[in-house]
């Protein structure tokens, strides 16, 4: 499949590129994708909740009445799970949440993400592009000629570019990525998805 290679104003620039089949256009594998999105949002969880049991509450340990003999419930201290102010019976430890995936695995979700926005037309090639300084209308500007203002929009880049980045942060629905940084859960996160044509070389060059 081709694609042509628009500039920052949204104009073609007569050159077309071609995508590889073996990354865009691979039959998508959804458990593949399902695996890699939920290690992904694992990963993102502190795991630092903490509640204290009753060896770990301030109080008393003397025991509140006799044993037996009283009509009720037998008790031990103040710290019981069941009274106010008690320790929680089982309450979350740290802990952490990640989960290994093999790298063949999170290979075949990411291409299977590639293969549905190619389907869904959601895949734009851009030239190589900078900006002289970080301004947020000029990457607003941008967008709106290449029609996708409206949409959750990555920009994907071979490089770090500070000013693309900081004129992108303050746009809520657009993110500005490098290949390296590219994931499974972006991209199938995102409605458009736009390549610089440098980040495509070095993409389909590892593939």
């Amino acid at each position: 499949m081709e694609l042509e290679v628009l500039d920052i104003k949204g104009k073609g620039t007569g050159k077309k590129v071609e995508l590889d089949k073996d990354i865009f256009g691979i039959e998508p594998n959804d458990h593949a994708i399902y695996l890699d999105v939920k290690q992904y949002l694992a990963h993102q969880r502190q795991g630092t909740h903490k509640a204290k049991e009753r060896s770990e509450v301030r109080g008393s340990t003397k025991k509140i009445k006799r044993q037996k003999g009283t009509g009720t419930a037998r008790f031990g201290d103040i710290k019981n799970p069941i009274f106010r102010g008690g320790g929680r019976t089982f309450g979350p430890r740290p802990r952490t949440y990640g989960a290994k995936l093999n790298k063949k695995v999170k290979e075949l979700a990411r291409k299977s993400a590639l293969s549905y926005k190619v389907k869904n037309n959601q895949v734009m090639i851009l030239q190589d592009f900078t900006l002289e300084q970080p301004r947020t209308k000029d990457f607003s500007d941008i967008q709106k000629n290449l029609k996708v203002d409206d949409k959750k929009t990555i920009f994907v880049l071979n490089e770090r570019n500070k000013n693309v980045y900081l004129s992108s942060r303050n746009l809520q629905n657009s993110k500005v990525v490098t290949i390296s940084e590219l994931n499974t859960y972006d991209i199938m996160n995102a409605t458009a998805l736009l390549f610089a044509e440098s980040s495509l070389d070095v993409l389909q060059k590892k593939a």
